[in-house]
C-alpha cells in the first residue's frame, strides 16, 4: 500500500484542527490545556535543530562553491531578488487595499492605545549583525549573526584549501545528521499542525473575524496573487518549471509555515523541499534559504501595505501617491533592517505608520487578527525563498531535475 505523502498528512491534520477548534469554542480550556502542548512540543523539536542546521548547512554551502567570486555572485543575485520582490509585494498590498477599501464603513473603537517600539537605526543594524561572541549568538539563536559567522567560516575554508577540507568534512557530516533529525521530526508534523491550529480557531472562531473580514481578504488575496504571478513567473521564466511542479514541491513547507507562522521554524522543511522536490543543489540552497528565512519578508511587507491603508481609512485620513510610495520604500528597507529583531513585524508596522504620520493606535486595531494574517504572510515569505533558490540555481546552471520524493 502506497504511503500517504507528508503534505497530505499535514493537510489532514490542518482540517482536523479546524474542526476540533470549532467544536471546542465553548470549552477553550480543553484546547489550551490538552491540545496546544502538542503544537508547542512540535515547535520545540524544530527549534532544537535550527541553529546547528543553519550553521552547518551554511558553512557547507559557502565552502562548497569552491570559488569566493561565485559566492559573491550568488549573494548579489539573492539580495537583488529579495529586494525587488519585497517592493512588488508592498505595491500589490497597497493596490488591493485601495480597491477593496478594508477600513471604510467599519465601526471599531478608536480608544485603543499602542506604544511605539524602539526602531533600530541602520548603523545599529549593521553593527549588530557582526557577532562579538559567535557562541553567544548561537545560544541566543541570533540568526543574522549566525549567518555572518557561518559565511566567514565557509569563505575561510575555501581560501585555506586542502588544510580546510577536514574542517569542511566535519560540518558536512553535521549537516547530514541534522537533515536526518529533521526527517524524524517531520513524521510528527501532522500532530504538531493539529496542536497549533486548534487553539487558534478556538480563540478566534468565525464571528470574531467578521468585523475585520475585509482586511483578512485583502491580505490573503494579495498573498495569493503574489505567489501565482511573481513566484510562478520567476520559476517558469528562469527554469521553465511549471507552477504545478513548483507549488506541489513547495507544499509541505508552505503548509507548515501557514500553521507555525515562523519562517525560521519552517527552515528545515523549506530546505528539504527545495533540494528533494525542486532540484535545488545543497551548495545553493544552504546559502539562499537560511538568508531568506532571516531577511526576505515579502508576505510581511505586503501586509504592511494593506494594514497601513486600513489604518488610514479607519481614521479618515487620505494618503497621497507620494505617501504610499513612502510606504513602499520604508517597508522594503525595513524588511531587512528589522531582520532578527524580536517583535520585528510590529517594529516594521510602527516604522511604516510613522513614515507617513499615521496614528500608532492603529496597531491595536488589527492585534486581534494578527495571528490569522501572520499565517498567510509567513507562508508567502518561505515560498519566496524557494522561488529565489530555484532562480539562482537555474541562472548558475546547477538546477537539477526534481526528484519529487515524498518527504
Amino acid at each position: 500500500m502506497k504511503k500517504v505523502s507528508l503534505s497530505v498528512r499535514i493537510f489532514i491534520g490542518l482540517l482536523l484542527g479546524v474542526l476540533a477548534g470549532l467544536m471546542l469554542q465553548s470549552s477553550p480550556a480543553v484546547a489550551t490545556t490538552y491540545i496546544k502542548p502538542l503544537g508547542t512540543l512540535f515547535l520545540n523539536l524544530i527549534k532544537m535543530i535550527i541553529v546547528p542546521l543553519v550553521l552547518s548547512s551554511l558553512v557547507v554551502g559557502s565552502a562548497s562553491t569552491g570559488d569566493v567570486g561565485k559566492l559573491g555572485r550568488i549573494g548579489i543575485k539573492t539580495l537583488t531578488y529579495y529586494l525587488i520582490t519585497t517592493a512588488l509585494a508592498v505595491m500589490l498590498g497597497l493596490f488591493l487595499a485601495n480597491v477593496l477599501n478594508p477600513g471604510f464603513g467599519l465601526s471599531i473603537p478608536l480608544d485603543a492605545t499602542a506604544e511605539a517600539k524602539e526602531i533600530p537605526s541602520m548603523v545599529d543594524t549593521l553593527l549588530n549583525i557582526i557577532p562579538t561572541n559567535p557562541i553567544q549568538a548561537m545560544a541566543n539563536a541570533n540568526m543574522l549573526q549566525i549567518i555572518v559567522f557561518a559565511i566567514f567560516l565557509g569563505v575561510a575554508i575555501t581560501l585555506v584549501g586542502d588544510k580546510g577540507k577536514p574542517f569542511l568534512a566535519f560540518f558536512d557530516s553535521m549537516a547530514e545528521v541534522c537533515y536526518k533529525i529533521v526527517a524524524i521530526i517531520m513524521e510528527f508534523a501532522p500532530i504538531g499542525v493539529f496542536g497549533l491550529i486548534t487553539p487558534v480557531i478556538t480563540e478566534h472562531g468565525v464571528s470574531a473575524l467578521l468585523p475585520l473580514l475585509k482586511v483578512i481578504i485583502a491580505v490573503y488575496l494579495s498573498c495569493f496573487i503574489h505567489a501565482i504571478v511573481v513566484y510562478s513567473g520567476t520559476v517558469y521564466i528562469s527554469a521553465k518549471m511549471s507552477p504545478a511542479t513548483f507549488f506541489k514541491g513547495a507544499a509541505p513547507a508552505m503548509m507548515l509555515a501557514f500553521t507555525t507562522s515562523s519562517s525560521s521554524g519552517t527552515l528545515p522543511v523549506t530546505m528539504k523541499c527545495a533540494e528533494d522536490n525542486l532540484g535545488v543543489p545543497k551548495s545553493i540552497g544552504s546559502f539562499v534559504l537560511p538568508l531568506g528565512a532571516t531577511i526576505n519578508m515579502d508576505g510581511t511587507a505586503l501586509y504592511q501595505g494593506v494594514c497601513a491603508l486600513f489604518v488610514a481609512q479607519v481614521y479618515g485620513m487620505d494618503l497621497t501617491i507620494v505617501e504610499q510610495m513612502t510606504i513602499v520604500l520604508t517597508a522594503t528597507l525595513a524588511s531587512i533592517g528589522t531582520a532578527g529583531v524580536p517583535g520585528g513585524g510590529l517594529i516594521m508596522l510602527t516604522m511604516v505608520l510613522q513614515s507617513v504620520g499615521l496614528p500608532l493606535e492603529g496597531i491595536a486595531l488589527i492585534g486581534g487578527i494578527d495571528r490569522i494574517l501572520d499565517m498567510a504572510r509567513t507562508c508567502i515569505n518561505i515560498t519566496g525563498d524557494m522561488a529565489c533558490a530555484v532562480l539562482v540555481s537555474s541562472t548558475e546552471g546547477e538546477l537539477q531535475k526534481p526528484a519529487q520524493k515524498s518527504i
